[in-house]
């Protein structure tokens, strides 16, 4: 799996505070060794977001991302909230 990180997540990526960034670097090394791992809570998502999958960061913040062959397309980070609003 090869990670790639779309313009707008880079943007809300930097707007994190640094322990949430830290926190984010770490579950990507348990998400390229095991996408599926209990941990992350890997699930696809509906609505807007149909054909995307997140994984949990924190209690309350997500990682959005689509999978294009093996690539996981990194599109979107935030609060529960601000992503599903």
């Amino acid at each position: 799996m090869v990670p790639y990180y779309h313009s707008s997540f880079k943007r809300d990526y930097g707007k994190l505070p640094k322990n949430v960034q830290t926190r984010f670097d770490e579950r990507l090394v348990i998400f390229l060794q095991n996408q599926f791992h209990p941990l992350l809570k890997n699930h696809p998502l509906h609505g807007a977001w149909v054909n995307h999958r997140s994984i949990n960061i924190t209690a309350d913040v997500r990682a959005i991302f689509k999978l294009e062959g093996a690539t996981a397309i990194f599109v979107a980070i935030g609060t529960h909230n601000k992503l599903y609003e």
